[in-house]
């Protein structure tokens, strides 16, 4: 058992004063400190350093470790040449991301206070890296495929991804789960038998959704930029589905929708009726020119979203807390301390709800993931210690996952 003692502990969005968390792989106490002492006598007393703030370990719902590789490679500023380059450099870039350099990023998320991610995983490459970090990982098995003569090929390699998932060791920490890659990519039939897989066992599942206006216009017109690629590398020339029907797929089984940048107000209230929630990617959406999720539309909506880093083929890096100060920036227009706090909520209990994970929270009997961050000073006003936390942090002074520490 062990009891940790901070300035301040993120409770259910507040930051409280004057308690202690007991733990030990799971939170089995929050208390004033002196009677947790008195209570567990036997306990590791762990006195956090001046101006600190214990947090829930954040989680990163949405990673792409694959392309770990990439610097400069591939192109910015655009989506379709950034996809361009993609299909250019794919195999190079795939080729030099070995399991060094996942297991780097992954301890470089760890490093921030990510104490749990979401691994999109299109040939299940990542899983080895992914069974030996330390975080929780839901592994999600990405499905692609838009030809219908390979459809069941391709279905049937995407079971035995899933297969390969579900038969990791239980320390390992990894949840199998389910990605659809997006609307223009997968056959409505693998869709759906993917959608039904994914609620028959209660996976997590996640697609891609209306990450730029390129794929809108491929999607209800059949035009635009998307048909001259798919022609090029696809001998097509028409979409093989529609955003309604796309999004109507997914209607029976709550789902994580990607990006969504290019949603109407009434794709974005469908979403919310159905109970799904949206991961926000700030750094890679400005990067490959896709616009800003709105989220004032979101907070109107009262839609759930995350913040996520998506991958190093899209960004910079995965550290959590740039992709914070990044959405600060980007929406600008936001009251910044209202924002920030929202910013923590997203990355925690709003995150582990989405991923389904027992964590996100400082609660008895959730799982003792915990982030200790320390602030240059001491804060004047409690309400601006989310925003001093994400301006002032770029690694975490102690991370515990399952009680045990690694950071």
């Amino acid at each position: 058992m062990k009891i940790i003692i901070s300035d301040y502990i993120y409770i259910e969005g507040r930051f409280v004063e004057n308690l202690a968390v007991a733990f030990d792989e799971r939170i089995r106490s929050v208390d004033l400190p002196e009677k947790l002492i008195e209570r567990y006598p036997d306990a590791e007393l762990i006195r956090a350093k001046p101006y600190s703030v214990l947090y829930p370990g954040f989680i990163n719902t949405h990673v792409h470790l694959e392309f770990s590789a990439n610097k400069t490679a591939l192109k910015y500023g655009s989506f379709m040449p950034w996809l361009d380059s993609v299909i250019e450099h794919r195999d190079d870039l795939l080729k030099e991301c070995d399991n060094e350099m996942m297991q780097k990023e992954c301890e470089e998320m760890l490093k921030s206070g990510v104490t749990a991610f979401g691994a999109i995983s299109s040939f299940g490459t990542e899983l080895e890296v992914c069974e030996q970090t330390p975080q929780r990982v839901v592994f999600f098995n990405e499905l692609i495929g838009s030809n219908a003569q390979y459809a069941d090929m391709l279905y049937n390699d995407f079971l035995e991804r899933v297969k390969a998932s579900e038969q990791t060791a239980k320390e390992s920490r990894v949840t199998p789960a389910v990605a659809i890659h997006a609307p223009y990519s997968v056959h409505p039939v693998i869709l759906q038998r993917a959608v039904s897989l994914a609620k028959q066992r209660k996976m997590p599942l996640s697609t891609h959704f209306l990450e730029s206006q390129a794929e809108r216009e491929w999607l209800e017109k059949g035009s635009g930029e998307f048909k001259a690629f798919f022609e090029k590398f696809f001998n097509t020339s028409s979409p093989v589905t529609n955003v309604e029907e796309f999004l109507h797929a997914f209607d029976t089984y709550p789902t994580h929708f990607v990006h969504c940048v290019q949603a109407t107000d009434a794709e974005l209230a469908h979403l919310k009726s159905k109970g799904h929630t949206v991961a926000h990617c700030p750094r890679s959406n400005r990067y490959l020119g896709c616009g800003r999720l709105p989220l004032e539309k979101l907070k109107a909506l009262d839609l759930p979203y995350t913040v996520a880093t998506d991958g190093l083929s899209s960004n910079d890096s995965l550290n959590i807390f740039d992709e914070f100060r990044a959405a600060l920036m980007l929406h600008h227009q936001a009251p910044i301390q209202a924002l920030a706090l929202k910013l923590i909520e997203s990355a925690t209990s709003v995150a582990a709800k989405a991923l389904k994970l027992e964590s996100g929270s400082i609660r008895v009997g959730n799982a003792a993931d915990l982030v200790l961050i320390s602030l240059p000073e001491l804060p004047h006003r409690t309400e601006e210690i989310a925003l001093w936390t994400i301006l002032h942090t770029k690694t975490a002074d102690a991370v515990y996952i399952e009680g045990e520490r690694y950071v």
